[in-house]
């Protein structure tokens, strides 16, 4: 794709948009809608990302976030709307004339070229000498990390090479913007997380404004400065990874992103909620909510905090029905005296749980985190919220 040189800015791990507040919109979509015959695959998107943002698209499959990522790439036309890249209305511009590279998931590289020529292979069609692509060609490489691999073919690598050399090709113009259509799901778990982070590396010491594509909960929460949660069609919602998984705004968004228990109940006012016969208190933040309204009130595995019921006493008392070890943690699936209907997944790290002696059985007292319990109405349901 034709590009202009992207000027490198500092980068820094944890940046989050409001440090970019001050920064003028690269990329913005204003009422982007699509419709695949009686399908309606987009309705009313509206999006502006910052410049050296890195932006993940995230939602289940037939959400609708791979057909705005092609949009965005000109490979499929919207219905209505525009586009702007860089103060440049794009909305209808052939991908030729757009300024971005993209990857694939299926790498997408010519197997009858060696790896230079395949990253060198837009350079080539700019009409650039042959020194300079060999310079440029042979930086990419190193910065991919595999500076020796310019003479072999595609099918001489792994996945994970492939798909470092396809991210070489894609910045090889030096395109304003970067667009990944799931580009990590082809490869094993390993080879996943070792190059999500390389990736996210990259994208920081270039600065290049980014947008990927992904179902995958960890890479969007490990890579993005923001997430877009898509389902239906629409955006759930838009905020940083902190934002999505701790103050999800809908239920769709609280039961995607993580792990979450979802607890049919009663608020009684004042932040009190009654959940068969057992009573918590959540806090201040949900205070607003009426007394009388059926609710589902979501907590993850970690609010949940096991003790013995020695001392004070504890929110509620559980007796553990099943113990998944995962490592670092295990998660504890317990039956709650009094909400026998409703179990509840915990979370304890493994020092905590060899240090309690909890085994399958065990009677145990648990409280609560208030201020992370998030409230929908009863009548929500995923993707309706």
């Amino acid at each position: 794709m034709p590009g202009k040189t992207a000027t490198a800015s500092p980068a820094m791990i944890g940046r989050r948009p409001h440090q970019m507040s001050m920064q003028a919109n690269y990329l913005s979509l204003k009422g982007i809608k699509k419709s695949f015959g009686n399908f309606n695959a987009l309705h009313d998107i509206e999006l502006d990302i910052a410049k050296g943002e890195f932006v993940c698209f995230l939602g289940p499959s037939g959400c609708g976030k791979t057909t705005l990522l092609r949009i965005i790439a000109g490979l499929e036309i919207q219905d209505e709307g525009n586009i702007s890249q860089s103060g440049q209305d794009i909305s209808w511009l052939p991908p030729i004339k757009r300024d971005y590279g993209i990857v694939f998931q299926s790498y997408a590289l010519f197997p009858n070229l060696t790896i230079h020529d395949n990253v060198a292979y837009g350079l080539v069609n700019r009409g650039q000498s042959k020194a300079d692509i060999n310079k440029r060609v042979q930086e990419l490489l190193t910065l991919a990390g595999l500076p020796d691999s310019g003479k072999k073919y595609p099918g001489q690598l792994s996945g994970g090479q492939q798909q470092r050399i396809a991210l070489a090709r894609a910045l090889a113009t030096s395109p304003g913007l970067l667009l990944l259509d799931e580009p990590l799901s082809a490869l094993d778990a390993l080879e996943r997380v070792r190059l999500r982070s390389e990736i996210r590396q990259l994208q920081q010491r270039l600065g290049v404004t980014t947008i990927m594509v992904t179902h995958d909960q960890e890479e969007a929460l490990s890579m993005a400065d923001r997430i877009v949660v898509m389902n239906h069609g629409v955006i759930e919602q838009i905020g940083t990874p902190e934002e999505i998984y701790l103050k999800p705004k809908s239920s769709f968004v609280a039961s995607f992103v993580g792990k979450v228990n979802a607890l049919h109940g009663e608020s009684l006012g004042g932040g009190r909620f009654r959940l068969g016969n057992v009573e918590l208190g959540c806090g201040a933040t949900l205070h607003h909510v009426p007394a009388g309204q059926t609710v589902k009130l979501y907590l993850r595995p970690e609010d949940f905090v096991a003790r013995k019921t020695d001392g004070a006493a504890p929110c509620a008392v559980a007796v553990i029905q099943k113990i998944e070890f995962l490592g670092s943690h295990s998660y504890l699936t317990m039956t709650v005296e009094g909400m026998e209907n409703q179990p509840v997944l915990t979370s304890i790290p493994l020092n905590q749980l060899e240090e309690s002696g909890l085994t399958v059985g065990s009677r145990t007292g648990i409280d609560i985190v208030p201020d992370r319990a998030r409230v929908f109405e009863h009548r929500c349901t995923a993707g309706a919220a």
